[in-house]
């Protein structure tokens, strides 16, 4: 299992050697900084933690700066950190980075992301729902209806479709085609679109059903 933390840019299109149109997403991946191992002897899994991003010293906590301490930051702090369940890989040494070119063009890659928050919502914009009659006394025009029921069992399931928060939720989009690979400006390019809005850190790694 390989895998890397990286920055939504957007979305563009290219096009393959046959002249199809391809709709791809930019993701910018690394450079990322090994910080951190993890070990079944010590931790009881195996892990690499990675770092990515640049944000100031002084914005983190003293716990934080003695983390990172031991993975060569000394004027800056990374933005985001996240750890990736990966067996033990000794090429990973504390301080590497790791590269854009981790990934090559044709593989399949799982991209994680949180969605765009869009608040508390109705049940025609969160469910699409169909909503009531719009006309001769149809006072219920964007309302979900009835949701219960009468004695037996007198109450209302759990799980019922109604309006309440939208969006702001980590997803994952699974099994996403690298068209091109970028090791320059560290960037590759992915078939399709992932969740998130643009400047959304985000997870890559190698696709687990391909």
């Amino acid at each position: 299992m390989k895998g890397l933390i990286g920055k939504k840019i957007g979305m563009t299109q290219v096009w393959d050697e046959s002249g199809k149109f391809i709709p791809v997403t930019v993701i910018e991946v690394g450079p990322c900084t090994v910080i951190a191992h993890r070990t079944e002897e010590r931790d009881g899994y195996s892990a690499v933690q990675l770092g990515y991003g640049i944000r100031k010293l002084s914005n983190v906590s003293k716990a934080v700066r003695n983390h990172i301490a031991a993975a060569n930051y000394d004027d800056h702090a990374p933005m985001w950190i996240r750890e990736l369940r990966t067996p033990a890989n000794p090429d990973a040494e504390v301080g590497s980075q790791l590269l854009a070119d981790v990934f090559a063009t044709g593989e399949f890659v799982d991209v994680t992301g949180t969605m765009k928050g869009r608040g508390f919502q109705g049940v025609v914009k969160r469910y699409r729902f169909g909503g009531g009659r719009a006309s001769h006394g149809g006072g219920w025009t964007r309302r979900p209806g009835s949701i219960g029921m009468c004695v037996n069992p007198g109450k209302v399931y759990k799980g019922r479709k109604m309006p309440g928060q939208m969006g702001n939720v980590k997803r994952t989009v699974q099994n996403l085609q690298v068209v091109q690979v970028r090791k320059d400006d560290n960037v590759i390019l992915v078939k399709g679109s992932i969740p998130g809005p643009n400047g959304q850190c985000v997870v890559v790694r190698q696709a687990k059903k391909k």
